[in-house]
C-alpha cells in the first residue's frame, strides 16, 4: 500500500520510562496448534481451555526457550469484528503514485487449451465496470496494468475461468490482481459467499481487505474478514448466523471453522484465492487446512476458479501445487513464472558487512542505520527469533533509541494499532521476525537489516532461499529504490551468504569496514538513497 512519507523521526532521544516503550508481541496462525486454530498467541476471549501447542516453534518465529506466558491456556474465537475504519490509513498523509515494474520483469506465461488471451495494455481492455474502473483510477489512482497485470488479468478474467498458478515479482501488482478477479466475478445482486481468498497471517488478511474496500468502493460489493476476535467481539460459532457477505478474506483456521459448521456457505463460490501460495501449500505451511478447504469448495462448487498467487514457488511446492489443482478440480490450468535469476529484484542494493561479533553489529544499527538511515525512509530489521528480537530491543532501548518490536504473541488489537502506526509513520524502525517478511507493503520502508540470515529450521546450515527474497522485497516496494544489509559475524554467516549468492547467481557486495561511515553512505548513494 502506498504510504504517505513523513521525514524520519528523530530516533534518538532520552531514554523513555520502561512502561512507555513499545515492545509489540506478534503471532502467526500456527498449524502446530489445534488444525482449527490460526494462531499460537494467547488469544483474549474463550469458551474453553484449548489444547496446548505442540511445538514452540512456529512458522517464520522461533520461540529459542519456552515462554512462561505462553504457557497459558490457548483460546478460540469465531467471528471477527475488527474495525478496519479505526485501521485505516489516513489519505491526507498518502502520496499519488502509480505501480511500477521491476526493469527485469521478464514474465513466462504457459496457457492450456485453445483460450485466446490479448494483453491488457487499459483497464478498460479487461471488460471491467464502470464501478470498478472507478474504483481503480479514483481510489487506488492506477493509470494502467502493471506488467504482471497486463498478462494475468486477461487469463483470470476471460471464461472459461481457468485456473491460475502465477509467480511474481514482490511489488508488482499481485494483490490487485487477485483483488479485482474476485470483484470481478462477484454478482451484487446474489447475497451469499461468491469469492474466498484465504492468506496466511492476520495482518495480510486485513491489508488484502483494505485494497479490496477502496478497489470495490463503487460496486456495492458486501465482505468480511475471517481472523479470530478479540474478547470484545467473541461470538460463539454456533450464534453467529449465516455468512452472507459475497468477498471473504481470512486465514485458513478460522475459515476452516466456519465451513465446517456450515456458516460459510461454498455452493456459489466462483473464485477462491490463495496469497502467499508456496506456503499456503508447503508441508511447513497450512497445506493440510488448505487442501481441506480446496475439497469443500470443489464438491459444493466444481466449477471455483482457483488462483494461487506468490512470489515464490520453489520445486516441492510448485509440483505439490500443480499436482493438487488438477487433481481436485480436473481440469486445466494455466501458469504465469518470473525465471529465477530473474527475482532478485535489482531495483533493490544488496550489501554485506562484515562484523566482529554480535555487539559490532548492535553497534551497526546504532551508528550507522539509526544515524545515517534516518535520511531514507523506514527501516526493517529482521531476526531469526524472538529472544534476538527481545535482546535487540532492550539493547537499542539501553542506548537510548525509539524502536518497535514484533514477534511471538500479543493480543490482536495491538497488533493492529503497531501496523497501523507503522504505516502512518508514527514508527520508524521496525524488529520483526519473518513474520512480517511475506506480503507486508509499506512504501516507504527503504532500508531492510538481515541481523540474521533466514534458516531452514529443520537445517539451520541451510539458507531460506524463499524468506531470503521476500525479506528483500519488502525493501524497494512497487519498483522504489532500496538497499539491503546483511550483517556477517561468523563462518556460519558467511557459508550461508555464499549459498545465497550461488543460489541467487548474483555477487553482493561487501563493505570495506563495519565502522566506516563513508562506506555506509556511498553504499546508500549507490543505492539511488542519498
Amino acid at each position: 500500500m502506498v504510504i504517505w512519507k513523513e521525514s524520519f523521526l528523530h530516533l534518538k532521544k532520552e531514554k523513555k520510562k520502561k512502561e512507555k516503550t513499545r515492545s509489540i508481541i506478534y503471532s502467526p496462525f500456527d498449524k502446530h496448534s489445534l488444525p482449527m486454530e490460526d494462531n499460537n498467541a494467547p488469544a483474549t476471549a474463550t469458551a474453553a481451555t484449548e489444547t496446548k501447542p505442540l511445538q514452540s516453534k512456529s512458522w517464520a518465529d522461533v520461540a529459542d526457550e519456552p515462554d512462561p506466558e505462553q504457557e497459558e491456556a490457548e483460546t478460540s474465537n469465531e467471528k471477527s469484528d475488527v474495525q478496519l475504519d479505526s485501521l485505516a490509513i489516513d489519505e491526507s498523509k498518502r502520496v499519488n503514485s502509480n505501480l511500477t515494474d521491476p526493469d527485469d520483469s521478464r514474465i513466462e506465461a504457459v496457457t492450456s487449451g485453445d483460450t485466446p488471451y490479448t494483453s491488457a495494455k487499459r483497464f478498460e481492455d479487461l471488460n471491467l465496470s464502470p464501478e470498478l474502473l472507478k474504483g481503480l483510477y479514483i481510489e487506488m489512482k492506477f493509470e494502467r496494468p502493471s506488467k504482471i497485470q497486463t498478462i494475468s488479468l486477461p487469463m483470470i478474467l476471460t471464461p472459461p475461468y481457468k485456473n491460475l498458478i502465477a509467480q511474481a515479482h514482490n511489488g508488482s501488482g499481485k494483490t490487485t490482481c487477485f483483488v479485482l478477479g474476485m470483484l470481478s466475478r462477484v454478482d451484487p445482486k446474489l447475497e451469499a459467499p461468491q469469492a474466498l481468498c484465504i492468506c496466511p497471517t492476520r495482518e495480510l488478511a486485513i491489508q488484502n481487505m483494505e485494497v479490496l474496500l477502496k478497489m470495490g468502493k463503487y460496486t456495492g460489493i458486501t465482505s468480511e474478514l475471517a481472523i479470530p476476535a478479540d474478547s470484545a467481539n467473541y461470538i460463539s460459532i454456533h450464534k453467529r448466523p449465516p455468512i452472507t457477505a459475497q468477498v471473504i478474506i481470512g486465514t485458513p483456521g478460522t475459515i476452516s471453522k466456519w465451513v465446517i459448521a456450515k456458516k460459510l456457505g461454498v455452493s456459489q463460490m466462483k473464485i477462491l484465492v490463495f496469497d502467499e501460495a508456496d506456503h499456503m501449500l508447503a508441508e511447513s505451511g497450512f497445506q493440510d487446512e488448505s487442501v481441506r478447504i480446496m475439497k469443500a469448495i470443489q464438491k459444493g462448487s466444481s466449477n471455483c476458479q482457483v488462483l494461487l498467487f506468490s512470489a515464490t514457488f520453489d520445486d516441492a511446492v510448485r509440483a505439490f501445487v500443480t499436482k493438487i489443482v488438477k487433481e481436485i478440480f480436473v481440469r486445466d490450468y494455466n501458469q504465469m513464472f518470473v525465471k529465477k535469476e530473474e527475482l532478485s529484484l535489482e531495483s533493490v542494493k544488496q550489501y554485506k558487512v562484515q562484523c566482529p561479533d554480535e555487539l559490532s553489529k548492535i553497534m551497526v544499527i546504532k551508528d550507522k542505520i539509526f544515524e545515517i538511515g534516518e535520511k531514507v525512509g523506514q527501516t526493517i530489521i529482521f531476526v531469526r527469533s524472538r529472544n534476538s528480537a527481545s535482546m535487540l530491543h532492550q539493547a537499542l532501548v539501553k542506548y537510548g533509541y525509539e524502536v518497535t518490536t514484533i514477534q511471538g504473541a500479543l493480543k490482536q488489537e495491538d497488533r493492529d494499532r503497531i501496523i497501523k502506526e507503522f504505516k502512518e509513520g508514527l514508527t520508524q524502525v521496525l524488529i520483526s521476525t519473518d513474520l512480517l517478511a511475506r506480503g507486508f507493503d509499506q512504501s516507504q520502508v527503504n532500508l531492510v537489516v538481515n541481523f540474521n540470515l533466514p534458516v531452514r529450521y529443520d537445517n539451520p546450515s541451510e539458507p531460506d532461499y524463499e524468506v531470503y527474497l521476500h525479506r528483500v522485497g519488502r525493501a524497494g516496494r512497487f519498483g522504489r529504490k532500496g538497499a539491503v544489509f546483511n550483517l556477517l559475524c561468523d563462518d556460519r554467516d558467511n557459508m550461508i551468504m555464499d549459498k545465497i549468492e550461488q543460489n541467487f547467481n548474483t555477487q553482493i557486495t561487501e563493505l570495506g569496514s563495519w565502522k566506516s561511515n563513508e562506506d555506509f553512505e556511498n553504499a546508500l548513494k549507490k543505492a539511488g538513497l542519498l
